[in-house]
């Protein structure tokens, strides 16, 4: 049925990959099944007939879709079924997206759509790998014009030992999380998330990805060889030389004087009046053509800001190639939040604000990998005044999903364990003003304002960018590139660290990939600077987490029960865990290994529910204090509940540190008071004092009293001083 059905395959890391073509979606221009390990990634790439009418713009768009069924999952939606992609499918289509883009023809506008569907998932063999490597073959084999192909894999660090697309069991272990995408010659992408790791070491990691890569597109090119398609051609949309000579004759002098200035909003205007004149004089000239005579103002700005760094070294805000733009910080700005912390690098300033939560304010994850929660998040916000555009808000689109992805990976590293601290936190940044690197502004201030809140962060994180202009063998790099050199300059190389070492990397370009000696130029260019961010903004702004929680923060007290007394602790239909919820304005988590975390604004609440918690799971030990309700008044004592179900008698002679003649004089019903355990007798029951636990806690010295008279009632031997482990130090109070 399938005559053209063909199975290639290859192995990589030591497992079978196997693609196959001729077979599903033969209606796409090119189409290929990959199979890794039990992963399964259908890969389509189609293009449109004609070009898109109206965009100035290459349009291109990369879906990475997360199908549950690909690990036996249900939907936990309302509707069941898969709705907007999930956050990590997004962070896949991008890492997709951005080694292909730059190697198809700008100057295209046809619609160009890669879709890589996750059929069947293998945790061992990651998706998202066999997807880049699926949507690679299928545009290689297709008849679209592109200049691939690419390979790329992921990259570990595990003991010490490097290790190509680690397991699942490897990357728990591993330090290091890396994703390098290749040509033939270069590395065209890099996406990492590391633990500190050296500059030398993510060099070594990179260069191991790259060589791994060589293997996978000799692969790639053989089964191009075989079944590719020739490439159509299209309509270029590249300007007429002629009238882009007469557009530089006319304008370059003007492009210069605007350009020539630090202050974006002043560089505008001036652009602003340019580009007024350049219609004036060329719209009649040229009068079917207007939108190349803005690709032809594009492309002149473009040669001016590049011939500037090129020939004179001179940046377009007048600053040295390695030179940061002035810095400065400022904490504790917001006085009811948890954290705050603002960074201002240039004109681009950026609030983040952090919030301590429960652990049920964990996030919780629908997708087609094994974590099902995260309690660090960070969320990045871009509106449109802060760039200066008066435009209604929107949701978060790709961008601002990948930014506040990069800067919860660069933060992750250094955020204490849940045992260490036992809350969950979310960050979020609001880019105020924009221009440049406003993803990396967002780590800086993510350390400001998580030591604002006083979370004991392993390390500061500081993020910085590198920049980059080539001209055939010839490349300049230079640090803290603004948005004018990201838009005209050949990539933008974020890292983010601590002194120890590299939390994440994030590299864009717009070229066919970047050298081994780019990339180690760029390495040490951002480790120097985020020394310096760090040692002289970041620290002398605050220079260590607030030994104390903001007060309107929740504290969170831990405890670990025995898992059989989960049900007591809950109760029937979870009556006592709601009552010593509402009796002691708290909030209780308990995990199903025991674990018990209890949060409330004020310490006392959350220490006075943890203690009815642990007296609920753990038997009452002979010389335990606790602190109880009195529940009934009898003519020999009084009952004192000490935790939801469990009550002990006081009697009479053991209310008070003085002589009571009348259990209402010491005590009445509701009132709480503190309890010692003096007895327990063989069936279980519990005689109290509360004279014992005065003397313990305030050192009051009793009374003489007579002794007093035995009584059955309750079956207590009431009278007798027997008070097994009266010496034993308090276990609870």
């Amino acid at each position: 049925m399938y005559e053209n059905f063909k199975v290639f395959s290859t192995e990589l890391a030591g497992r079978t990959l196997s693609v196959e073509t001729g077979k599903m979606a033969l209606l796409a221009n090119g189409s290929c099944l990959v199979r890794y390990g039990e992963t399964a990634v259908l890969c389509t790439a189609t293009a449109s007939d004609k070009p898109k009418e109206g965009v100035d713009f290459f349009p291109l768009s990369v879906n990475f879709e997360e199908k549950l069924y690909s690990v036996g999952k249900i939907p936990g939606s309302f509707t069941r079924r898969e709705g907007r992609p999930s956050e990590k499918a997004i962070l896949a289509s991008r890492v997709i997206d951005r080694p292909i883009r730059p190697l198809f023809p700008q100057d295209m506008r046809n619609e160009v759509s890669i879709v890589c569907t996750a059929l069947s998932t293998d945790p061992d063999c990651s998706p998202e790998i066999a997807g880049m490597i699926g949507a690679s073959i299928a545009i290689s084999i297709s008849d679209i014009p592109w200049n691939g192909p690419i390979a790329g894999v992921s990259v570990g660090y595990v003991d010490g030992e490097i290790v190509i697309n680690p397991t699942e069991e490897q990357s728990e272990k591993s330090k290091l999380h890396l994703t390098v995408a290749s040509t033939e010659e270069k590395v065209v992408m890099i996406e990492a998330g590391a633990d500190q790791i050296p500059e030398d070491i993510m060099l070594e990691a990179i260069k191991a990805g790259h060589a791994e890569n060589q293997k996978l597109i000799k692969f790639i090119n053989e089964i191009a060889a075989e079944i590719g398609k020739p490439k159509f051609t299209f309509e270029s949309n590249k300007p007429d030389p002629e009238m882009y000579e007469a557009i530089k004759e006319f304008a370059i002098d003007k492009v210069r004087w605007a350009l020539d200035t630090d202050d974006k909003v002043v560089r505008e205007e001036r652009l602003s009046s340019v580009y007024e004149e350049v219609h004036t004089q060329f719209d009649e000239v040229y009068p079917e053509q207007g939108t190349q005579i803005e690709d032809c103002l594009y492309m002149l700005q473009k040669f001016v800001v590049r011939r500037w760094i090129l020939d004179e070294g001179k940046r377009v805000d007048g600053r040295g190639l390695d030179d940061i733009r002035p810095l400065w910080a400022e904490v504790g700005l917001l006085p009811r939040v948890h954290g705050s912390g603002l960074f201002a690098r240039g004109q681009t300033q950026v609030l983040t604000v952090a919030t301590l939560g429960t652990k049920s304010d964990s996030q919780l994850l629908d997708g087609i990998d094994n974590e099902e929660s995260k309690r660090y998040m960070h969320h990045y916000n871009m509106p449109s005044y802060s760039v200066g555009e008066a435009k209604p808000p929107k949701a978060p689109g790709r961008r601002e999903i990948g930014h506040g992805a990069l800067a919860e990976r660069a933060l992750l590293p250094v955020i204490p364990s849940e045992e260490d601290f036992p809350y969950s936190l979310r960050l979020v940044s609001e880019v105020l003003s924009s221009n440049g690197s406003t993803s990396q502004g967002a780590i800086c201030g993510s350390t400001l304002a998580l030591m604002d809140a006083g979370v004991p962060i392993k390390a500061p994180v500081a993020g910085i960018s590198c920049g980059l202009v080539t001209e055939g063998d010839r490349y300049i790099t230079m640090v803290d590139i603004q948005g004018i050199e990201d838009f005209f300059g050949d990539m933008d190389f974020k890292v983010a660290g601590t002194h120890t070492g590299i939390t994440a990397i994030q590299m864009d370009i717009k070229i066919d990939g970047l050298t081994f000696d780019i990339i180690a130029e760029a390495l040490e260019k951002t480790r120097k600077a985020r020394i310096y961010i760090l040692d002289e903004v970041i620290l002398k702004t605050i220079d260590k987490p607030r030994p104390e929680l903001s007060k309107y923060a929740p504290k969170v007290l831990t405890t670990k029960i025995d898992t059989e007394k989960i049900r007591d602790v809950i109760g029937s239909g979870g009556k006592i865990i709601q009552k010593i919820c509402a009796d002691c304005d708290c909030k209780i988590d308990i995990e199903e290994d025991g674990r018990v975390f209890v949060s409330a604004i004020d310490i006392e609440n959350a220490r006075r529910a943890l203690q009815i918690i642990q007296t609920i799971a753990t038997e009452p030990e002979i010389g335990s204090i606790y602190k109880g309700k009195v529940t009934r008044l009898m003519n020999f004592g009084a009952f004192v509940e000490i935790a939801p179900g469990k009550e002990g008698l006081v009697h009479i002679s053991q209310l008070d540190v003085k002589r009571t003649n009348k259990v209402e004089d010491a005590v009445s019903v509701g009132d709480e008071v503190v309890v010692k355990v003096v007895e327990i007798d063989d069936q279980g029951r519990i005689n109290l004092s509360r004279k014992d636990a005065l003397m313990e806690i305030e050192g009051i010295t009793p009374e003489p009293q007579p002794a007093p008279r035995r009584s059955n009632t309750h079956g207590h031997s009431t009278g007798n001083n027997k008070r097994q482990g009266h010496n034993k130090r308090p276990r609870n109070y």
